[in-house]
């Protein structure tokens, strides 16, 4: 609990009193019955915990959330969580409900509670067939996954991952039309909406073999894939635009972040991750293992005819942010001196948007 002074104690009781009285203000409004629903669809919530537990109505969960991140980190505390689901501690009564539930809780905490992905983003949860007749587990992701962000969405897969060997679902096996499938539809969708990331052919084929969660999605765009069409375990020809996110902008895009959450969880059957080449690349040298940094030219890739650029990927002697915060430096914002401003001829103003190396993101200019 923050210890707070008399007068914030103050202050805060004066909110919720406010709150109070708008909420009986809007109820009264709601039970004459004109609006579709008569009562007031917002519930209050005081932190992290209540807004999860009211966000998917699944009452007690609070409590356990608030015991859990007492001890452990949140992506530990999402991952964790799970063991209480596979208990049946909620009320679950199939496998299905317990990793649906599981895994949506756990993007919730990781989320803050205040997007629409654990709701929204993840359409459902189900259980296929190998063809070794062993079964798996399939999340079918859609298109509001992508307000989850990339460390999420691929949370959300070591979460499925965790939960299933609990309850004794093999890992996913690939027939190898699907591999290719996963290929060409991951690339149109690039096409559609430009990914963050695109990862390369090797890299797709590398996180569809071994990764043990099949990513599904239902589907979210009007176009279809021109191969590979009418799959046994592919449910659509549609372009599954929430399967694309998770493994492009989630695992391969963010694999070096999920690397360290499985080592510090002590998970095995993740080795592969070390194999992604996200802009960080494995080199040996003398037999020791070191990190190696490369340089990244997605930033180069899609660029439009006339636009300037400043510098190539980590050349020496290249035009370099070093990163600081101010007052007027929010989110997605890089603040720059307006003398560096005129002197590149006044084409950085404020408010220009300009892609960087590193992390890979747009940013808009202040001074």
């Amino acid at each position: 609990m923050v210890n707070r002074s008399a007068a914030m104690e103050q202050y805060s009781g004066e909110l919720l009193d406010y709150l109070a009285r708008a909420l009986g203000v809007a109820a009264e409004a709601r039970a004459r019955g004109i609006d579709p629903r008569t009562d007031v669809e917002i519930p209050v919530a005081s932190d992290l915990a209540d807004r999860v537990e009211a966000l998917l109505a699944i009452r007690g969960i609070a409590g356990r959330i608030r015991e859990l991140e007492a001890t452990m980190s949140r992506e530990e505390a999402a991952l964790r969580i799970g063991d209480d689901f596979v208990a049946r501690k909620f009320g679950e009564q199939t496998r299905e409900e317990i990793l649906d539930h599981a895994i949506r809780t756990a993007m919730a905490m990781l989320t803050e509670g205040v997007v629409a992905a654990p709701t929204e983003g993840i359409a459902k949860v189900a259980i296929g067939k190998n063809d070794d007749g062993s079964e798996y587990l399939r999340i079918f992701y859609a298109g509001p996954i992508r307000s989850a962000g990339g460390t999420a969405q691929a949370l959300s897969v070591l979460v499925g991952d965790y939960v299933r060997r609990e309850l004794g679902i093999n890992r996913y096996i690939p027939r190898t039309e699907e591999v290719e499938r996963y290929i060409e539809e991951i690339r149109q969708y690039n096409s559609i909406m430009n990914l963050q990331y695109l990862p390369s052919e090797k890299e797709i084929r590398l996180i569809v073999e071994n990764c043990p969660v099949s990513i599904d999605g239902e589907g979210t765009e009007q176009e279809e894939v021109s191969g590979y069409r009418n799959l046994d375990r592919i449910e659509t020809n549609a372009v599954r635009g929430g399967m694309a996110l998770v493994l492009a902008e989630g695992l391969a895009l963010k694999a070096p972040k999920l690397q360290k959450y499985v080592r510090s969880m002590k998970m095995d059957g993740w080795e592969w991750l070390g194999s992604l080449s996200t802009g960080a690349a494995r080199s040996t040298t003398a037999g020791d293992e070191e990190e190696k940094i490369l340089p990244r030219d997605k930033y180069l890739r899609d660029l439009i005819g006339g636009r300037p650029v400043f510098s190539y990927p980590m050349r020496k002697g290249g035009f370099r942010l070093r990163y600081g915060r101010s007052r007027n430096t929010g989110f997605a914002a890089a603040g720059i001196n307006p003398a560096t401003m005129h002197i590149l001829g006044d084409f950085l103003a404020v408010g220009t948007q300009m892609k960087i190396e590193r992390p890979g993101k747009a940013a808009g200019i202040v001074p």
